[in-house]
């Protein structure tokens, strides 16, 4: 991409490498670009049967080489195009996204995950937005602590977490406990979240979004 050309205080400047951050294209190509850079990558998990899975520029990988494989791999990774450097995380949790996950006695567990600069700022309930706005703003964040936190207490804590936020943000109570009740119902789930219940509820949460997903 050699002719991307944009205007910055009254002057006109020519990008020579890579292309304008948020143009439809620039991703589209930089998708495919990504697809052949991660080739070998991918050839060799297959071959090794672990995890590899990959959202733009994030990458979350779990495999079962040892640390010293781990960094030699990378290293040549990084020579294939010296406009693009990889870096490891290797530890028993891993942020991907907005979701912490971490191994504990060989099961995976996650979780919400906020990074440093999030502040807990959203739609004002008193603004002119449309109300079903407002609504899906508070459903979805719900929905997504049900979907991330696969313990019963971290799905307390973040749910407790949220409640504070909307109501920071100026929503209602009401409004808030309509929104569970709408998630709850959304996973034909008639009765109240507990200890003992979340561990066979959760998964079917999972489930369901992952069906509707492929369909």
């Amino acid at each position: 991409m050699k002719n991307n050309y944009f205007s910055y205080d009254g002057q006109y400047n020519h990008e020579i490498r890579g292309g304008a951050r948020g143009s439809p294209l620039t991703l589209t190509i930089a998708n495919y670009y990504t697809f052949f850079f991660e080739g070998n990558i991918v050839k060799q998990v297959h071959n090794s049967d672990d995890l590899y899975l990959r959202y733009i520029d994030d990458i979350f990988h779990i495999i079962n080489w040892t640390i010293r494989h781990r960094f030699k791999q990378i290293d040549r990774c990084n020579k294939i195009d010296l406009n693009i450097k990889l870096s490891a995380n290797i530890s028993l949790e891993a942020n991907i996204l907005d979701q912490q996950i971490e191994t504990n006695g060989g099961q995976l567990y996650s979780n919400i995950y906020h990074k440093p600069s999030y502040e807990p700022y959203h739609l004002l309930f008193n603004s002119v937005h449309p109300s079903h706005m407002k609504k899906n703003i508070s459903f979805a964040m719900l929905l997504r602590a049900i979907r991330y936190c696969s313990k019963f207490e971290t799905y307390l804590k973040d749910i407790e977490s949220l409640r504070m936020t909307l109501i920071l943000n100026k929503y209602p109570g009401y409004l808030i406990e309509n929104q569970f009740n709408r998630l709850l119902l959304k996973f034909k789930i008639d009765q109240a979240l507990t200890l003992n219940n979340y561990k066979f509820l959760w998964p079917e949460t999972n489930r369901i979004s992952n069906r509707r997903k492929n369909t």
